[in-house]
């Protein structure tokens, strides 16, 4: 089936096809059961599948998270769903200590097949404590897989390879992805769950970005052409592993790096990718490289102070042009 979908309907899709495909599947978290998920990702699934395969749980992130780990323990493949990213900060037990460490200090003889979905990023005037990003915490833990989809299409490929992993996986999506429109085609092949996409083509400047930040990069190459600079924009889909291979081959034909994020700058996402290409492209480069990032500073809830506060189409724009004239 293809067509234009939102983005919370491609993950809804994603869900039911692996809901109906194994019995081993199920989803836990608040409200998604009835209420059908706070970005109705979970919608019409409570009534096809019952209360077994949707399970409502208490507003307790640790305790549910770590029974998702259980879960998965004795064979299950539980789905839990951390209602934003900013809760996640109470589970952060459950997913370092026992999630990422238990295949390894098992031998093996534990696979972990976990997905955890989150929440996150700045939306719209929710304030510091709930406008978090965290990917930067979770990158630092071995044993983790990060999947961050940036369109419907992504969504759907991303989630069903999470769920069929024995590996645990993280998926961060954005909050303001949810309602965004694109094409998805069930049928299509996926490419593997953590390989980087071309978004866009063009010689004089890559510029690497995930989540949101891809379609705000599109926007600002698409301005940038129109004064003379064709930008190539990377979506990394993946922060760990990173396909570094699709971001050093673009690098060899632009000689130039821009990395976007929205997160704070400082030992951010940003910096490792800049690091690890650094190290990889070093003599390709003719400009050091760029990044674009959130100020350093606690969200605000003031609307004006916090589009301030992240990175908006004009502050890519200025990047690259001060890249390009180097």
């Amino acid at each position: 089936m293809a067509g234009e979908v939102l983005y919370w309907q491609a993950l809804n899709r994603a869900l039911d096809a692996e809901l109906a495909a194994d019995d081993a599947v199920f989803v836990l978290g608040e409200d998604v059961g009835l209420y059908g998920g706070s970005y109705r990702v979970t919608e019409g699934l409570y009534a096809r599948y019952g209360e077994w395969r949707l399970r409502d749980t208490p507003i307790s992130e640790g305790g549910f998270t770590g029974l998702g780990v259980g879960a998965a323990l004795v064979g299950m493949r539980p789905v839990v769903e951390i209602m934003t990213i900013n809760f996640a900060l109470l589970a952060l037990d459950a997913i370092i200590n026992m999630a990422a460490k238990i295949p390894f200090m098992s031998g093996g003889q534990f696979p972990m097949p976990l997905v955890v979905r989150m929440p996150g990023g700045v939306a719209k005037q929710l304030a510091a404590q709930h406008s978090q990003r965290l990917e930067q915490t979770l990158m630092n833990v071995p044993g983790l897989r990060i999947a961050v989809p940036a369109t419907p299409q992504d969504a759907w490929w991303q989630l069903r390879q999470a769920i069929r992993s024995d590996e645990p996986i993280i998926l961060l999506e954005h909050e303001l992805l949810y309602f965004s429109k694109g094409p998805l085609d069930e049928t299509a092949e996926a490419p593997p769950m953590h390989r980087a996409s071309c978004r866009r083509a063009g010689p004089d400047l890559t510029i690497v970005a995930y989540s949101r930040m891809v379609d705000l990069s599109l926007r600002a190459a698409a301005r940038l052409a129109e004064q003379g600079i064709e930008a190539e924009v990377i979506d990394l889909r993946s922060l760990r592993p990173v396909d570094w291979d699709t971001c050093a081959e673009s690098l060899k034909r632009t000689h130039r790096l821009l990395v976007v994020e929205e997160d704070s700058r400082f030992a951010g996402a940003g910096a490792e990718i800049v690091a690890g290409l650094t190290e990889r492209c070093f003599f390709d480069l003719d400009a050091a490289p760029e990044r674009v990032a959130g100020r350093e500073l606690p969200i605000a809830f003031n609307a004006s102070l916090e589009a301030a506060s992240i990175p908006r189409p004009s502050d890519i724009v200025a990047a690259g042009k001060k890249l390009c004239a180097r």
